[in-house]
């Protein structure tokens, strides 16, 4: 369910307006309404919002070196300095790593020309002779130039030719060949530069591992002290100064169940305020209220989006078929318990588990434990089957509830036929919620018509099909359905929003239906492949009685663990699949609503 809401309005004189907004944010109450408008322009928000940027980069860089972190109470101050350094050691490691590719490629011009010192050349050219350096193919070179400029075979490199030219001073050189201007240092003078700098490089990599080590708590804390400022300032720019600026006029939103703690905390404060209820046109935060087992959900519908305040929450009404559907995809009794065992296992050795992952944890268990029931169903228990064990609670068991092949396809038809009847029927409620009960007329005649289908479908006995009772029932609904669609228009118009919304409904419902089919096929693909892994564990172990056993376990633990990891992810994105996409559909779910957030340290 949503929590009802509280709208909060305040004036404060402007000279007291920051302390106030610092007393609210330490009260950690309101979510205070805040507006786009005016954040570009402000430089120093920006500024705020580029530096919190920084941050981030800053630690996912640090996580990127994969060093252990020691875990602290952070300081923002360190947080400070260590952003500094970091970026200041990013920046020296990419200069050095342009110097480094500069050198090397220095180094590869200059190996194929060997190891020489520089001041040989020049020495050379002080006693009258200029030494040129050339490459060409080897078609290109020409035998002629050994006489002419005393040219020098110096290398060769497949069909590449490297070779000098010896020519006194003055004299010309035309060779239509490409002509090598050579580093100013020796190759091993190169490769000892290079070195160096890779040293500079790994002492500079050395510092940053060391930070990451130490250093991430202390990002944190800097980097959550900004944006509290960013929420202070957005705050800030969104009030209104009304009186001749002396007034600044905020409004905000706050649960019913808080209001009275909120009020006694105004009582303290010199502001005016002002509580009311919403109107139809507010855009009230959404802060979801369930209890116990739905509040588990309400992560998944989080995952998809919030209500409406004025919508239904329909958290509570899709948990049990989730739950359900969850159960019949994984199919598997084994794993199910492993699912519940695990988590136990890890709730005893966990030091400190946060209130948030508790709740995950009790929902992996409560979808373990519905693996478990739904695995019974056929018997399977990793890749096993139970009813081939033959002891007598088994075969009770499998006379109670077993259901072969067929079975399980009509379970999910039937499932998904009740589902998607079900959020017609919250349809035709929140219509009536939100706007009335003649919006939801059309719907209860589509309900009309198809429930009592159905009914004459399973139940000829009680309800014959095309019978007198089932034919008035087709009758009122299609008059509800065909003549009241859209109580503001005319009977002519109704009628023919009443054909469309039959071929939507004869199209769409069928396929809606079907795509509840992957309830039986996930299961009985992850059975099968659970039985391949258990024969290959039998059949591929040797016939030894030490390597035997060992080989046959490892197969048995590497087939289910990636069976387990596939089948578990199929089996939370396929129900919500059918969640968001069959069962939003026909409760008429629009969503859009924005969380309560309250404006807090």
């Amino acid at each position: 369910m949503i929590a009802k809401m509280k709208k909060l309005t305040f004036l404060v004189y402007h000279k007291e307006y920051e302390t106030f907004l610092t007393s609210l944010r330490d009260l950690g109450l309101v979510h205070v309404t805040t507006r786009a408008q005016g954040t570009a322009e402000n430089a120093e928000l920006q500024e705020a919002i580029r530096l919190t940027g920084r941050y981030s980069a800053a630690g996912k860089y640090l996580q990127q070196l994969m060093v252990p972190a020691q875990p602290h109470e952070g300081n923002v101050q360190k947080g400070v300095e260590a952003l500094e350094t970091i970026e200041r050691l990013q920046a020296e490691l990419q200069q050095l790593s342009q110097r480094i590719q500069a050198v090397e490629k220095e180094i590869t011009v200059m190996e194929p020309w060997g190891d020489f010192a520089p001041e040989s050349v020049d020495r050379l050219r002080d006693a009258g002779y200029h030494i040129d350096f050339y490459q060409c193919s080897e078609k290109q070179f020409s035998e002629e130039w050994i006489d002419l400029y005393h040219a020098t075979l110096i290398n060769r490199e497949g069909s590449k030719l490297f070779f000098v030219t010896v020519t006194p001073v003055g004299e010309e050189v035309e060779l239509e060949v490409e002509a090598v201007k050579l580093p100013a240092g020796s190759l091993s003078a190169l490769k000892n530069r290079r070195q160096e700098m890779l040293r500079q490089q790994e002492a500079l990599q050395e510092q940053l591992k060391q930070l990451a080590a130490t250093a991430l708590p202390d990002l944190q804390a800097a980097q959550h002290d900004v944006q509290t400022r960013i929420e202070f300032s957005k705050v800030v720019l969104s009030s209104d100064a009304v009186a001749d600026n002396k007034l600044m006029l905020l409004e905000g939103w706050a649960p019913v169940k808080a209001i009275d703690e909120i009020q006694q905390f105004l009582s303290a404060q010199e502001a005016y305020y002002e509580v009311s209820d919403p109107t139809p046109e507010d855009d009230v935060p959404i802060c979801l209220d369930n209890k116990g087992f739905f509040r588990l959900f309400e992560p998944i519908m989080r995952l998809y989006m919030l209500p409406k305040y004025n919508e239904l929450d329909l958290t509570p009404f899709f948990a049990p078929f989730f739950m359900l559907f969850f159960g019949l995809c994984l199919g598997d009794s084994g794993y199910g318990l492993f699912m519940v065992l695990a988590v136990a296992v890890y709730r005893m050795v966990a030091k400190k588990i946060e209130p948030s992952m508790k709740s995950i944890l009790t929902l992996v268990q409560i979808l373990g434990l519905s693996t478990m029931v739904c695995g019974l169903l056929t018997g399977t228990c990793f890749g096993f089957n139970l009813y081939d064990i033959h002891i007598p609670f088994f075969q009770r068991l499998k006379d109670a509830v077993y259901l072969d092949n067929q079975q399980m396809f009509n379970l999910s038809l039937i499932l998904g036929g009740v589902q998607i009847i079900f959020g017609m029927i919250l349809k035709a409620v929140n219509q009536t919620i939100q706007f009335g009960f003649k919006y939801a007329v059309a719907t209860v005649g589509w309900l009309i018509i198809l429930v009592s289908t159905a009914l004459a479908f399973a139940a000829p006995s009680v309800l014959p099909m095309g019978g007198t009772v089932h034919l008035v029932f087709l009758a009122i609904g299609a008059l509800m359905a065909y003549l009241y669609n859209s109580p503001d228009k005319n009977v002519f118009v109704n009628f023919g929003l009443g054909l469309w919304d039959t071929y939507n409904m004869a199209t769409g419902l069928l396929g809606d239906i079907l795509s509840y089919v992957r309830l039986f096929a996930l299961g009985l693909s992850g059975g099968i492949l659970a039985s391949v892994f258990n024969s290959l564990a039998v059949g591929m172990s040797p016939d030894n009685i030490i390597a035997g056993p060992i080989v046959m376990v490892l197969i048995f633990l590497i087939g289910h663990s990636i069976n387990i990891f596939m089948n578990v992810l199929g089996a939370m994105v396929h129900p919500m699949r059918l969640t968001f996409v069959e069962f939003f559909k026909n409760a008429g779910y629009e969503g859009g609503g924005k969380e309560y957030k309250p404006f807090k340290n």
